[in-house]
């Protein structure tokens, strides 16, 4: 299905010219962390958010706080990941989408483009997640991809999920195989494996090793 299926254009841009009043009570009805805004030519002009209208005094028109207006938006060929990316970065549950020419052509809804983040084969599709680090400078994709695939695995998606120190933490969603191979290949190539949704059973056999040794020990 094409993203812009999903956009909607049920709330229209209120105009510079309304009173602040109309801005707050549309707030009050509706659960939108931003509305558009556009200017007496009817052109988007950005966005006003809910916290800070409630401060403004409801007396007045939206054009006296215009410089509150935050301008963040999305084309209508913005891939579904970048508009994801672009509710976070803007911390907004409604995100409006223009096009080539600048026209507003309605908004997108955060769980609208959740729900698709949802269906994508990462989460739904059967497999094991894997959490793997290594230093910044030494991982490589590629690398991850020939290791997986090296012991019959199906690589369905891998992510970067935390840079902190130099050091990079990937995430993956692995089917067809179990994770303990993968995991020792990994560990061969000085991947430093922070979990996985399968029992690792290399660490598993240490423990059992270190148990006998010790009774062996004790005797």
């Amino acid at each position: 299905m094409k993203l812009q299926e999903y956009i909607i254009n049920d709330i229209k841009p209120v105009e510079s010219s309304s009173k602040i009043a109309d801005l707050q009570l549309l707030f009050n009805q509706l659960t939108y962390s931003h509305i558009p805004v556009k200017d007496v030519n009817g052109v988007f002009t950005g966005v006003l958010f809910e916290t800070d209208v409630h401060c403004f005094d409801g007396s007045k028109p939206v054009s006296e706080y215009l410089y509150a207006i935050e301008n963040f938006y999305v084309r209508d060929t913005t891939l579904w990941l970048d508009v994801l990316e672009a509710f976070a970065k803007n911390a907004s549950n409604i995100m409006p989408v223009l096009d080539e020419k600048n026209n507003y052509l309605g908004y997108y809804e955060l769980n609208d483009i959740i729900s698709l983040f949802n269906e994508a084969p990462f989460f739904h599709a059967p497999g094991a997640v894997l959490v793997i680090e290594k230093g910044i400078n030494d991982y490589s994709f590629s690398e991850i991809s020939q290791i997986v695939e090296s012991n019959n695995g199906k690589l369905l998606g891998a992510f970067i999920s935390n840079i902190k120190n130099d050091v990079v933490q990937v995430t993956l969603k692995i089917g067809n195989t179990s994770l303990n191979d993968i995991i020792q290949t990994f560990r061969r190539y000085s991947y430093n494996i922070v979990s996985g949704h399968e029992e690792d059973t290399y660490i598993e056999s240490l423990k059992e090793r270190s148990d006998y040794l010790n009774k062996y020990l004790n005797m």
